[in-house]
């Protein structure tokens, strides 16, 4: 399958595509005009990908997820491992949202809104505290 075919089975641009090649987490074989052909082991491995992607795994935990998906001898500890450590980042950011929100929130409240140039939003953003 080339490349525009892979990409279609996968929901991943070929530009992704080829950059997870250019990173070594996928090896299509070549033709002998030059082009990918990408047998199926390949394509399985980009829609993994795709899924670590998408649940927003970094380029570094999707080659250590891939690297223990294809080692049969692994421990399910060490993929409990990364996700665990993912999960914990995740509910960081959460908080951090969770906090971002409320404090704007609590400005756009305090804020009239009306004609005067009293602003509690600029007089928080210009604050040095």
């Amino acid at each position: 399958m080339n490349i525009s075919q892979a990409a279609k089975a996968t929901g991943l641009p070929a530009k992704t595509i080829r950059y997870y090649e250019d990173i070594g987490l996928v090896r299509p074989d070549r033709r002998t005009n030059g082009y990918r052909d990408f047998a199926a082991a390949e394509v399985h491995k980009l829609r993994f990908l795709a899924r670590a992607r998408a649940l927003g795994f970094g380029i570094d935990n999707c080659r250590s997820l891939l690297a223990l998906w294809e080692d049969r001898d692994r421990a399910s500890a060490d993929v409990r491992q990364i996700a665990h450590a993912h999960l914990a980042e995740i509910e960081e950011k959460i908080a951090d949202l969770t906090a971002m929100r409320d404090t704007l929130s609590h400005l756009v409240v305090t804020c009239a809104g009306d004609d005067r140039p009293d602003c509690p939003i600029l007089n928080t953003l210009s604050s040095s505290d």
